[in-house]
Order: C-alpha cells, then structure tokens, then sequence
C-alpha cells in the first residue's frame, strides 16, 4: 500500500558553486514525471499527497522510500531505499547495500535545505557533518558547528573522505544536480556509506515540496508529526491563497532573477516560483513558458519583456540598487527599477551569506506566499512584516 501524501542550500565552497546552486533552486522546475504522480495514502488514514519524486511504500517489517528522477534532465531512473527497524532483520530479498537501519541517529546533510525538516522534527542532534557550514543559517547549527559538534565534510570533489569516515553517519543525504553526481557519490559509497538522494528542490508546486518531511518522518520515525506539520502547512498555504483570490482586483507584472555576466536564467513558467507568484495575485511575465531546466537568454530578450514588469523580485544576492547598476546600467531604466518596486529574499541572511529563505523557506512556503502576496498587494495585509523579502533602496 502506497502512502503520504523553501538557503539550495547550498553548499559550495566557491562563488561559483554557489552561483549554480542558487540558479537550480531558484529557477529549477521538474521535467519528466515518474509514476509517482499517483495518489498515494497515509498509514495513518487517507491523505492524498501530490509530490512527484517521493513515494512511500509501507509493508511488513520496512518502509520502502522511492526517489523518483532524483536530478534534472533525469528519465525513468529510480532509487529505491528499505528503511528498515533499528534492531531488526533485513526482510527477505531486501539487500543490505539498499537498506538503512531507522530511526537515523547520525546523518550528513549535503544541503542547507535538508536541516529545516530534520529541526522541524527535533532531530537537530543527528545532524553531525554538512556541506559549506557557512551557507547555515540555523542558530543551533551554527553553535554547534562553534562547538565542533558538526563537521564541514567539504563538496563534491573536495569531500573529506577521511572526516566522512570518522563520523561514520548512518545515512549521507544529498541532492543531484546532473549525472555528473555520479562521479563522487560513487566515492562516497566506495567508503562504505549510505547515500540517499533527495530530489525536493525539482518538485514545482510549493506544497509539494514542503511535503519532503514526510522523508524524514519516515527516517526517523516520526511519522505522525511529519504529518501534523505538513498538514498544518497546506492548511496555512491555501488559507493565504483563496485570501488573495477572493479580494485582489488586478495582478501586477512579475520579473524575477538577475543576469549573470551576459546570462539571465530565466525561470520557465513551470516552475515553482512561478507558481508562488501566481497564487500571491503576481502575473508572471514568462508565465506561458515551459521547460525542464531554467532558460538561459540574452539580457537583451529579458530586458524588452522586463519593460512590462510592475514588481522585481528574487534578485541574485542584491542589497541595493548599486549593485544591479555595476550588472547592467541598462536595468536602471526599467520602470520598475525606477518606481522603487524591487524586493529581494535576504531579510534573514547571516554574516556568511546563510539564507532562511532557502533553508526553512522549502517547509513553509506561506510564509514565502504572504510575503509576495503583500509586496504585490499591501492593501490586502496592511501591517505585514515581511520575513524572508525586503525592499531593496
């Protein structure tokens, strides 16, 4: 029986990998869907669930974890994990090299993105290595990285072997951005370690991947409040959404990101920012466009359809209006640029360059969702604090 159903982290030690993290979770949207779209129910009563890249299969003696598509571009792939009691027998047929003993008591993250959902279920202690310490913005995970408590075990082909060993952890999670992951994911399991990857940042709808918890409920046991928080998410989410529905009279035009050098990787309209504008009341200017990885176009196309634009948001790593001039003094023309109306997602960034919007903002997407809708539509939450935007001067 099939069940269940918002700092990329990131983690890259370079400006660059840095860059091409926050270009994938900002603008990555999934492409071929596996079977997963089925509806799946909960072990504890019927609950419908939409994620595309997870399914959850309880039987006999484990859980079986399916990560569908688990990178972009990927087809037909599936990884398939045996979560098994801690203290029990491998069920028959289930070969060891696929199973992980649950519930986990030591992991390592190798996005930021994973540490809200193991926080949100007071699993912060088994956390004990990460990748780019640096990109945390999670107070307790800062002290304890302070602490020694947790190790930066490096990135990718600058991985740690020897760190990844002396911590030992039960499970290595991590996210692929390309076949090219293979290469030292293969390293990782010649060490002998469990890797399992997570696919959250392709799902395209909000909601879907706030639903990701449900992983780490299964993971460390704690289904019930795995499910508790979701359901309070969706709950939260659609009340915000039918809010801005039923009252807003217009939709301003969106633009979105920030060209890099003579780049600007455009969000296609299938993606789950686009998604968050649309249901905050935005009209997104590239609304009409379809594509399974975010579309690379000269700063020249963007630029004529961002004459359109009412709103500027998500702008790159921008903090005021400066920045954008030394990119392309041509943006200063924009009239959106020039009316003010340019709000970024690093309210809450630390020191680093930690970003919660990319760390907590994967589980709770109303809170992204209430930020858009008031930028777009102050007069629907007059009062509102921002938490995750600010306007840029």
């Amino acid at each position: 029986m099939r069940y269940f159903s918002e700092r990329p982290g990131t983690v890259s030690c370079s400006l660059w990998s840095a860059f091409c993290l926050i270009v994938f979770l900002l603008f990555a949207c999934s492409g071929n869907r596996g079977s997963s779209s089925e509806n799946k129910v909960s072990f504890a009563d019927t609950v419908i669930f939409k994620a595309e890249r997870l399914v959850i299969e309880r039987e006999p003696g484990q859980t079986i974890v399916t990560i569908v598509n688990p990178w972009q571009g990927a087809s037909d792939i599936s990884n398939k994990y045996h979560l098994v009691p801690r203290g029990s027998s491998l069920p028959d047929g289930v070969d060891s090299s696929s199973a992980i003993f649950v519930p986990v008591r030591k992991i390592i993250c190798m996005s930021t993105t994973h540490i809200a959902m193991i926080s949100a279920l007071g699993e912060d202690n088994s956390i004990a290595g990460v990748s780019g310490a640096g990109f945390i913005f999670s107070e307790t995970l800062n002290r304890n990285i302070e602490n020694r408590n947790i190790k930066d075990v490096g990135y990718e082909g600058s991985l740690n072997k020897e760190m990844i060993l002396n911590i030992s952890p039960d499970l290595i999670m991590m996210y692929g951005i390309g076949s090219e992951s293979a290469g030292y994911v293969g390293k990782i399991k010649e060490l002998g370690m469990k890797v399992l990857f997570n696919a959250d940042y392709l799902e395209t709808d909000p909601l879907n991947k706030a639903e990701w918890i449900k992983l780490f409920g299964a993971l460390y046991c704690k289904e019930k409040e795995a499910d508790s928080i979701f359901r309070s998410e969706v709950e939260k989410y659609n009340e915000v959404k039918s809010f801005v529905s039923r009252n807003i009279k217009y939709r301003p035009k969106i633009l979105l990101g920030l060209p890099y050098k003579d780049t600007w990787y455009v969000s296609p309209g299938n993606s789950f920012i686009s998604k968050l504008t649309g249901d905050a009341g935005g009209d997104y200017i590239w609304k009409n466009t379809e594509s399974s990885v975010s579309m690379p176009y000269g700063i020249e196309n963007v630029y004529l359809g961002a004459l359109n634009a009412d709103y500027w948001l998500n702008i790159g790593t921008v903090k005021d209006k400066k920045e954008i001039s030394a990119v392309d003094e041509r943006l200063t023309e924009l009239p959106c640029f020039k009316k003010g109306f340019l709000y970024n997602n690093n309210k809450r960034v630390t020191a680093k360059g930690g970003n919660d919007y990319w760390e907590s903002g994967s589980l709770y997407p109303h809170l992204i969702l209430k930020d858009i809708a008031s930028i777009l539509h102050p007069d629907l939450f007059v009062g509102y604090e921002l938490f995750y935007y600010r306007k840029i001067n």
